[in-house]
């Protein structure tokens, strides 16, 4: 028995390892401009190494992205909880900004809106976005809902519309010669979208 935890110990701590080595890789380089050898050897193990802990190069880059979206998760997770929940204009103006900043560091920008639908494919990136995203929205949009700042109605549902909104956002703001003109443009509308949740008695 200790073998077999002795065993699982060193098999996950090879397959973080290797997540720690390829993600700046990704983030430097892209997605296509890595090889499994470069990565196996930032990692300091074999090539064989590396196929026993992902499928193929594919399977080690998703395994980054949802590394950098969880950590993103979180980080906007923190930004909310802090907000003043009396506040539901404050909660959803930090959530954006929170949002959008984070989408212009230059990790969660090349890893997360440049590489990952190109190496994933459109519905698979879209999927896990939306599988670490939505979760967090729901918990935004039904604390704004026991307030009374939104009127009640069905939380995933809308959660989703918002998600796509900031995801398309920030995609706008990733792919414009301007990014910082950009940005401003669409944290405006989503302002306009967000505030126009909020109930009229506010």
């Amino acid at each position: 028995m200790e073998s077999k935890r002795t065993q699982a110990g060193r098999s996950a701590a090879t397959r973080a390892g290797l997540v720690a080595a390829a993600r700046p890789l990704f983030a430097e380089h892209g997605y296509a401009g890595v090889g499994t050898d470069q990565i196996a050897r930032a990692a300091g193990v074999s090539r064989g190494a590396l196929y026993h802990q992902f499928a193929d190069k594919e399977d080690l880059f998703l395994a980054v992205f949802e590394q950098v979206e969880a950590e993103l998760v979180a980080r906007l997770g923190a930004g909310l909880a802090a907000a003043d929940p009396n506040d539901p204009v404050a909660m959803m103006h930090a959530d954006i900004d929170g949002w959008l900043a984070a989408c212009a560091e230059p990790e969660v920008h090349r890893i997360v809106l440049i590489e990952a639908p190109a190496a994933l494919g459109w519905e698979r990136w879209r999927e896990v976005g939306r599988r670490y995203g939505v979760g967090l929205v729901e918990m935004a949009v039904q604390s704004l809902m026991d307030a009374g700042a939104i009127a009640p109605q069905p939380v995933r549902p809308l959660a989703h519309v918002l998600v796509g909104a900031l995801e398309e956002a920030a995609l706008y703001a990733a792919r414009a010669e301007n990014r910082e003109a950009a940005t401003a443009e669409v944290r405006a509308a989503l302002v306009r979208v967000f505030d126009g949740l909020l109930t009229s008695s506010r």
